[in-house]
Formats: structure tokens, sequence, C-alpha cells
């Protein structure tokens, strides 16, 4: 059976005055991610995927080192678009996420609203798997597509319920790349 982790990339270095697009990982994120490279799963990867975003693609070209592959960019499996507010100090940011998930047929503070973000990584995901070689396949993305990715294949309504657990991101889920069957909900990467 092959499988698709779907990946949440690690820790980033926050700067407000740097476009959130544009942050790398963190030290305590790029640690994280190397600690990922031990973990049984990971061998077995044949293809890697990120979003555009440098903190995805950092830890993609990572991953994709480790295993003697290159990896392929998709912007459409970026996060939601939150550009209309820019970067958010954590509280604000909470507040205005627990009302995208909460409304998500409604656009947000000008964010890209939930349903449109959901139908988008649907989409990219499925145009991921159909160019992807056989076997097990790994996508580095972001907390917030990744949710509402989880919601659909768990068929579910958008709810921040299945938001990813902690609060550096660093996770991941699996599902089953024929069936689209969910194999696990969201762990981090370490484990």
């Amino acid at each position: 059976m092959a499988e698709v982790h779907f990946i949440t990339h690690p820790e980033v270095a926050i700067d407000p005055a740097v476009p959130v697009p544009d942050w790398p990982l963190s030290p305590r994120g790029l640690a994280r991610t190397r600690a990922m490279l031990a973990r049984p799963w990971v061998a077995g990867v044949g293809a890697v995927f990120s979003s555009t975003e440098r903190k995805a693609t950092d830890m993609a070209a990572i991953l994709a080192a480790h295993l003697g592959l290159g990896f392929s960019q998709a912007e459409a499996l970026g996060e939601n678009d939150r550009s209309a507010t820019g970067y958010l100090v954590r509280a604000e940011f909470e507040a205005t996420a627990n009302e995208f998930f909460a409304r998500p047929e409604h656009s947000v503070r000008g964010w890209e609203r939930a349903v449109d973000a959901q139908a988008r990584i649907v989409a990219a995901v499925e145009a991921v798997l159909a160019q992807a070689p056989p076997g097990h396949v790994a996508i580095v993305a972001h907390g917030g597509v990744g949710a509402l990715l989880l919601c659909h294949l768990k068929r579910v309504p958008i709810s921040r319920a299945e938001d990813q657990p902690g609060e550096g991101g660093g996770n991941l889920f699996t599902f089953d790349r024929a069936s689209r069957a969910l194999l696990h909900g969201w762990r981090r990467i370490e484990d």
C-alpha cells in the first residue's frame, strides 16, 4: 500500500518585517526536521513535494537531500492566503484563525475563505498525486490547509477541531494513496 504523508513545517523564524511566505525555519524547526529523518516511514518516501513558501521548501530540501531526491514545488499547496492582514500578533492571529474555521464561507478580515482554501488544497494534492511516481509520497505544506485537507479526508465539516496540535507546527498525518483513507491523524514529526 502506497502512503501519502502530509507534513507541516515546524517552527519558523518570525520576523514582522519579512513577508510571511519568506520566513525560514528557525534553529528549532531545523533541528526537528533533522530528527524526523530517523523515523522509519521516511526511508520509504520516493517523491517529495512542497508549497513554494520558504519554510516548506527549507524542510522539503532537507528531506529530499536525505533521500537523494529532488523535490517539486506547487504554489497551490500554500497556506491559506492571509496577506490582507499580514503578520498578526499571536492573540490576534488565534482569534482570527478561530473565526476563519468557524465561518468557512466568509472572508474573515480579507483572508481567503476556508471553503476556497479547502478546495484549492484538495485539488493541489490530487494534482501532485497524479504526477508523482508510484509509491510513497511526502507533501510538505502548512497547518491551516492541512486541517482543511484532513476535514475533507474524514468527510467532516470544516472545523478547527481538526487543526494540528501544539504551537509550532511540525506534524503529519498519513493517508492511503489509492483509497484516500486516513491511516493516522496528526502526529509530531519526531514521533
